[in-house]
């Protein structure tokens, strides 16, 4: 087994692969803890289906490189969700639900209108779920996931206490003068920009799993902010490192295994909780 792996990560997109699928799953879980404290996890889906939307526009109009429009369209989407989330007349939930169904559908839409693939349910099929294209990154792609990680790691070393605030009673965040809009404008950015990275690992629609299970994992461990966080984050990361492993062995859909993977850590985290009594 030591040795096909050994064969396959002689190549250098092999090695891209893993790198970025293990940076992707540590920026996810960091987010993630916040995001599912906050009762907003589901804002992953939201974005991940403006960013197929968004991928899809960028593939009808014949656009090089794509990110540049996904990307700056996605992170308004997160904007937009921000401000309509705190509007008393749709919350919310109902703001993802409606934006990120409309995007998917239009995205859909623009595709089987317009596009010209020959294999439109392959290239749907692979954006939605993941596939290959994780085999396919380019230099500035794994640098781009660096330094994306590298600002989330600092974003939460610098603004901990006050992310902390923020997360956990945001109206008393408030009253002591602190800009909780600024943080959580800067928490939907960065979550925007790393969704549209982990859309190439796991597909849109599985974005959810690596911000939501790894949390919950930890969160059957531990109490405490910063024991969550660190279990979090360390639980991603074995979460994608197995799950790229195993489907380089068993030539099964990388994004899909990732997320069985969470999902099997989830329920051994559950266990081990129910064993210490928490």
């Amino acid at each position: 087994m030591f040795e096909l792996l050994g064969v396959y990560f002689q190549y250098p997109f092999v090695r891209y692969a893993f790198l970025v699928g293990v940076l992707i799953a540590f920026s996810s879980s960091l987010l993630g803890v916040s995001l599912v404290l906050k009762r907003f996890s589901f804002i992953g889906d939201g974005l991940s289906h403006v960013a197929f939307g968004a991928m899809a526009a960028a593939t009808v109009l014949d656009v090089g490189h794509d990110t540049a429009v996904v990307l700056p369209v996605t992170i308004a989407a997160a904007i937009l969700l921000l401000r309509t989330g705190q509007n008393a007349k749709l919350q919310g939930d109902a703001a993802i639900a409606m934006i990120s169904v409309g995007a998917l559908a239009l995205g859909y839409l623009f595709l089987n209108v317009f596009s010209k693939s020959a294999n439109l349910t392959g290239d749907v099929c692979s954006t939605l779920f993941g596939s290959t294209a994780i085999l396919t990154l380019s230099k500035a792609d794994v640098w781009l996931c660096v330094l994306l990680s590298a600002a989330v790691v600092l974003i939460f070393t610098l603004f901990y206490h006050r992310i902390f605030a923020v997360t956990f009673d945001e109206t008393f965040a408030r009253a002591t003068g602190m800009k909780a809009d600024r943080y959580n404008l800067l928490m939907a950015v960065v979550t925007a920009s790393v969704i549209v990275l982990a859309m190439k690992l796991v597909g849109s629609l599985l974005i959810s799993a690596l911000i939501i299970f790894p949390a919950l994992s930890a969160m059957r461990l531990f109490k405490s902010f910063r024991g969550v966080i660190a279990a979090s984050a360390c639980l991603s990361v074995l979460g994608a490192a197995a799950g790229i492993f195993l489907s380089i062995l068993a030539s099964t859909p990388v994004g899909a295994t990732i997320v069985c993977m969470d999902l099997v850590l989830f329920v051994l985290c559950c266990l081990a909780g129910m064993c210490r009594g928490r």
